[in-house]
This record gives C-alpha cells, sequence and structure tokens, in this order.
C-alpha cells in the first residue's frame, strides 16, 4: 500500500516542493528561522538549519528550543507522509552534547504507524566545516494525523 505522500506525490523532489511551501512557507517560525527540508518520504524526513547568533544562548550553542524544532518537525514531517497532514500530540527529547555547529541536521522516521497516531523517533546533528557531526539530541514524538 502506498503512502499518502506517494499517492499525492510522484518523488521525494515534489514532496520537498511542497513541504518547503506549506510546512515552512505558512509557518512564520519555520519560515523565519529558515529550515530547509531535504527528504520527506516513506516514513523518512531531513531538514537543515544553519545557525545563526540569534538562535544561540548564552555559550554560544544552538538554543534548546531551536533544537527542539527541529526534533520536532523530523517528526511531524516524517509522520507526514505515511498519515497527511498532522500535529504532534507528545514529545520527549534527550539533549546529548551542546549543539556547537553552525548548522543542525534532524532525520525523523517513523516507528509505527496506526489511525489515531503516529510514533516517531528523532536524531538531532550538529556540523561544522572544522569537525565530524555531533550527535546532539534524540526524541520520540506522537503525531496526530488531522486530516
Amino acid at each position: 500500500m502506498a503512502s499518502v505522500f506517494e499517492q499525492r506525490f510522484a518523488d521525494n523532489a515534489e514532496a520537498v516542493d511542497y513541504m518547503k511551501k506549506v510546512a515552512v512557507g505558512q509557518s512564520g517560525f519555520a519560515r523565519f528561522l529558515g529550515v530547509e527540508p531535504i527528504l520527506c518520504w516513506d516514513g523518512k524526513s531531513e531538514l537543515l538549519l544553519h545557525v545563526r547568533p540569534d538562535m544561540t544562548q548564552h555559550h554560544g550553542f544552538a538554543h534548546g528550543a531551536i533544537v527542539g524544532l527541529m526534533a520536532d518537525n523530523a517528526c511531524a514531517w516524517a509522520a507526514s507522509t505515511v498519515a497527511g497532514d498532522v500535529v504532534t500530540g507528545a514529545y520527549s527529547i534527550n539533549f546529548l552534547a551542546p549543539a556547537r555547529g553552525t548548522r543542525l541536521r534532524a532525520i525523523g522516521s517513523v516507528v509505527k504507524a496506526g489511525k489515531r497516531q503516529v510514533i516517531v523517533r528523532a536524531d538531532v546533528w550538529s556540523e561544522s566545516a572544522e569537525s565530524p557531526p555531533v550527535l546532539t539530541a534524540v526524541a520520540q514524538a506522537t503525531v496526530v494525523p488531522v486530516g
């Protein structure tokens, strides 16, 4: 059985274009931050964010709220590929290391999709040109279809 996105879009490029227009374009916060969808297909998502100085906390790391946004969006966007229009019902996040890099990469994957909820996991990585990526946070979300 094809997922919701596979029924609606021909491929990941079409799905990402839609996410840029809707999930980012119609979300003031995601648009303001500059969240960039890379993958949104087959129960998976990947998004990037270039960390600006106004997104950091007093130690210069990406603020936890920004890391949380990336985890939440990665979970919701992965869930949307199997369930259509969704909202996050709940999520928990564990911060593992400071987000010291110049960008964040969040990767979401559906763990289990049901009719009333989708359970999703996300990993958030801090990246920079000077060092290898660092796993900054892991999250799990319960995402609810609304469409």
